[in-house]
This record gives structure tokens, C-alpha cells and sequence, in this order.
């Protein structure tokens, strides 16, 4: 099943989409407490999809991907405000030169947990979903504060929509800038799998319905210029896209 956020006019919905017929099915409340569809349907292609989730954090597992296993799982976080959805651009702060891409396959938790035994974490994720941890690399490398340099606006866009019925042991992941490849994986490579990183990251914290896990990143992350677009794509989920913009000014107050 697929299930995405959408806009209609003013309004936002979950929704099942059915992409053969091209429509999505409009539910009620959030699909975390049960998929009650309204009846209502709309055109996939007039409405426009958001993050697939509202996550109150997204966890980001680090060195997930190569030779430098760690003793102990690697873990940052980004704020719920660096969430976009798919055709949001992501915004290059003054401040940065060296802002990167990392495609990555996203977790999505189904109920509130703590403490979950590997042997069970199937039974607390939702879904899976496409994203971009969009990292300054040159805001976190002097001092490894990763969490800063993966917490600005704009740096996780996530979507097309969540995938709830997928095995995420050998997902073919691919990112490409600008229609060339530059990573080319496979979520087989992990260090860890998404059941010892679910289960590690709820011995950290409760994890809550819509938070998002972050798996890490194959080789091949790079840097971000602006009029570049993004595309991460993995088998069985679709892809994410989006443009890359120079950071916007905020508009002048209005004179009081």
C-alpha cells in the first residue's frame, strides 16, 4: 500500500494512492490509527504531495555504509522543521559552502515505542520512504556537530510516499544530480539493518507515530549547487525530487 500526505486546494489529507488508476483515495485523521478511507478520490495529478509525514524528530543513523563500522550505532538528529516534500526546494544557507546530498532509505514508526527488541521492530514501523539528508559539511566537520549541519531548513525532504508493505534488505538505491548518477547502491550494504536501528535508536528515546529513521548513505554524496535537481529513487518505493535554490531572505516586515 502507498500512502502519501496531499494538498487539495487549502486543505491537507492523508491518502492511498493508487497510481494505476491515478488517484489517490482521501482518509480520515492519520493512517498511524488505522486506514479509514472518506469515499472521497481525486487525480494523482491535481493534487500536490507533501512529506509523507509529520515527524516530531528524524533520527540519522551515521557511517551506516562502508568500512568503518562503529562499536556502537552513530545517531543525529534534524528538527521537524527541516522537513519538505517532494518539488520543495532545498535552500543553500549563506553560511554554508559545502552542502552535500545523501540519498537514503527513510523509516517510517507506525506506534509510540521505547525499547524494542530487534526481533520485533517489524512490528513498529509503518512504512518506507524516499530521502535526501542534505548535510553542511563544512557547518559539521570542524567540530562534528553533524546535528547542526543536518538541521536547517529545507534539509530533509522525504516523499513521494510511504511503501508499507516492502522488505528493505536489498532495495537498489540510486541518486542522480542533474540526470547523472552519483550514488549507486544498495540497502543490502548497511551496517546495521533497519531492525538494529530501530531497535537501538527506542533504547535512546520513545519513538513516536510519523518519526523518521534515516538509514545512512552509499558512496557517492557530493555537493549541491544552486539550479540543480535531485533525484532519489528505490526499487519498490518510487522517486523524491527536488530543485536546489539559494537561501531566500525573509520579506521585509510590514511598516507598522
Amino acid at each position: 500500500m502507498l500512502i502519501a500526505r496531499v494538498a487539495v486546494g487549502d486543505d491537507r489529507a492523508y491518502a492511498r494512492v493508487d497510481t494505476d488508476a491515478g488517484q489517490v483515495h482521501l482518509l480520515s485523521g492519520t493512517p498511524f490509527d488505522g486506514i479509514r478511507p472518506t469515499g472521497e478520490t481525486r487525480p494523482l495529478a491535481e493534487v500536490r504531495l507533501l512529506a509523507p509525514a509529520e515527524p516530531s524528530k528524524v533520527l540519522v543513523a551515521g557511517r551506516n555504509y562502508g568500512d568503518a563500522v562503529t562499536p556502537d550505532l552513530v545517531v543525529f538528529m534534524k528538527p521537524s522543521t527541516s522537513v519538505v516534500g517532494p518539488g520543495s526546494p532545498v535552500l543553500l544557507p549563506p553560511e554554508a559552502e559545502e552542502v552535500r546530498y545523501e540519498g537514503e532509505l527513510a523509516v517510517v514508526i507506525g506506534r509510540r515505542c521505547r525499547d524494542v527488541p530487534e526481533a520485533a521492530a517489524d512490528q513498529v514501523v509503518f512504512g518506507y520512504t524516499c530521502a535526501n539528508d542534505v548535510t553542511a559539511w563544512d557547518v559539521g566537520k570542524p567540530n562534528g556537530h553533524w546535528t547542526k549541519a543536518k538541521s536547517f531548513d529545507t534539509f530533509c525532504p522525504l516523499g513521494p510516499w510511504i511503501r508499507t508493505d516492502l522488505d528493505p534488505t536489498d532495495l537498489a538505491l540510486r541518486t542522480t544530480v542533474n540526470g547523472e548518477v552519483r550514488q549507486d547502491g544498495s540497502t543490502k550494504e548497511m551496517n546495521r539493518d533497519v531492525r538494529a536501528l530501530v531497535s537501538r535508536c527506542s533504547t535512546l528515546m520513545t519513538l513516536l507515530p510519523g518519526d523518521v529513521i534515516l538509514t545512512g548513505t552509499p558512496a557517492g554524496a557530493g555537493v549541491l549547487r544552486p539550479g540543480d535537481e535531485v533525484t532519489v529513487h528505490i526499487d519498490g518505493i518510487g522517486a523524491l525530487s527536488h530543485p536546489v535554490d539559494d537561501h531566500q531572505p525573509p520579506a521585509p516586515a510590514a511598516p507598522t
